[in-house]
């Protein structure tokens, strides 16, 4: 197996794992304190640590050899999910059913520590990319990443389900534990010839430089704007981090909706395969505008009955256009950023794009339990047009969704006719692009040509 193969196998391991941690405990923690509330809030957290931690991540990436970073990464998670492991053996099992005490919130916030670790790999790969693969074939490459998360995505809705039926969060922690011990032994044995970080000569200091990232990322016309389009996606989508567990949930069992989430994952992995084999096309910010386009209007009209096939047709569509857009803006910025400062850019933009979602997530779940739901259930909403919609609990969590739905295709609308769209795709079509640093020719000759 090619060195770039056994880093994506050995970063679908740990993605598996990290997951699957997170699944289980929106899972867990929905059924011991059915709460909305509670899941919104999980979903908040993760979104405020990856806003909050990205940046830093960024410059250990850029400071440091990759497989080392990477290894540090899984390390920080074995210790967390060790730790949670113990926090979940001491305390009382009421306790961690009350969602106003603090042994609950100090046993989510100890896990989603060990989910955020693996966030240092989500920045280090697609810098390892411009470092093992030429500039023409990295949308391709790319592909494959989201075909490994789509892989990853897949195993960890079946797996997530099952393991919180079986053994609740405990058994999810032991897993996890042991498996992230294997991905740290097997990236051991996989030599990644990346470049010697250029902080490393003598004299060279190793710091975050904000201003130097901020400047780099200004200097090309219409990326600010890419990165602060792809902000107000994620403020859109921290609707669905905060209710598609909860919406899915009061339609179907546990075990039933993480094979559903197991089932439609399988289109990640096709939407892999596709951009491995064909590319994104010669405009790849066209690409990511319709994809978006496409996402959000299917995403106003999913919940638009209660129908476990309509969710169902609605989350194949999503996760089957997510690759297309990650690796649209991926590509976008291997190509018109230095190597040198693409994991603080990566961080960066990271971190900007997750800063709108955690105050959506965080603000999502009690206005849907204290708002959406009553207006669908008691309120006028539910005698104006409840009864083609239908009211209760699940229609008001719909309509959270429909609006939301509305307002991306608004804005994807008002992004295709910008100044800054027509900037940043003129600036990618004359980048002549950097050649892979480190890469030997089998790393390169193993993926598709153009012309295949």
């Amino acid at each position: 197996m090619l060195p770039f193969h056994q880093i994506l196998a050995n970063n679908l391991i740990q993605n598996v794992v990290n997951f699957t941690v997170w699944f289980a405990l929106v899972f867990w923690a929905f059924l011991a304190t059915r709460s909305v509330f509670v899941t919104g809030m999980i979903g908040g957290i993760y979104l405020v640590f990856t806003a909050g931690f990205a940046i830093w991540f960024g410059s250990l990436v850029d400071h440091h050899r990759k497989k080392r970073i990477m290894l540090a990464s899984s390390a920080g998670s074995f210790l967390l999910y060790g730790a949670s492991l113990a926090a979940y053996a001491l305390a009382p099992a009421d306790a961690l059913a009350r969602t106003e005490g603090a042994t609950l919130w100090g046993f989510i916030l100890l896990v989603m520590l060990g989910v955020i670790c693996g966030n240092i790999r989500m920045i280090a790969l697609p810098t390892l990319v411009t470092a093992l693969i030429e500039e023409d074939r990295r949308d391709k490459a790319n592909g494959l990443v989201g075909m490994v998360t789509g892989i990853g995505f897949l195993l960890t809705s079946g797996i997530s389900g099952f393991l919180v039926a079986w053994d609740g969060i405990r058994g999810t922690l032991l897993l996890a534990i042991g498996f992230t011990t294997l991905a740290f032994l097997h990236l051991l044995t996989v030599r990644i010839d990346d470049p010697e970080p250029a902080s490393s000569a003598p004299g060279q200091r190793k710091e975050i430089d904000l201003r130097g990232t901020i400047d780099v990322v200004g200097t090309v016309p219409g990326l600010f704007a890419l990165i602060f389009f792809s902000t107000f996606n994620n403020l859109l989508g921290g609707v669905f981090m905060a209710l598609m567990d909860a919406y899915g949930l009061s339609l179907m069992d546990v075990h039933a909706w993480g094979l559903l989430w197991a089932l439609a994952s399988c289109s990640f992995i096709i939407s892999g395969l596709t951009i491995a084999k064909t590319g994104l096309g010669k405009t790849p910010l066209r690409t990511l505008l319709l994809v978006n386009l496409i996402v959000w209007t299917v995403a106003s009209l999913f919940t638009i009955q209660s129908s476990i096939v309509l969710l169902a047709v609605g989350c194949v569509i999503w996760l089957f256009l997510g690759p297309y857009a990650e690796a649209a803006e991926q590509t976008t910025l291997q190509k018109v950023v230095p190597y040198e400062r693409q994991g603080r850019v990566f961080g960066f933009a990271q971190s900007v794009e997750q800063s709108a979602a955690p105050l959506t997530a965080f603000l999502i779940g009690p206005l849907t339990q204290f708002v959406a739901i009553p207006f669908m259930t008691t309120g006028w909403g539910a005698q104006a047009f409840g009864g083609w919609y239908g009211t209760g609990p699940e229609r008001g969590m719909a309509l959270v969704f429909s609006a939301t739905g509305i307002f991306g295709v608004a804005l994807t609308l008002i992004a295709f006719n910008s100044r800054q769209y027509r900037q940043l795709s003129a600036t990618y079509a004359a980048a002549p692009g950097e050649p892979a640093r480190a890469a030997g020719p089998e790393d390169v000759e193993s993926l598709p040509t153009r012309d295949e």
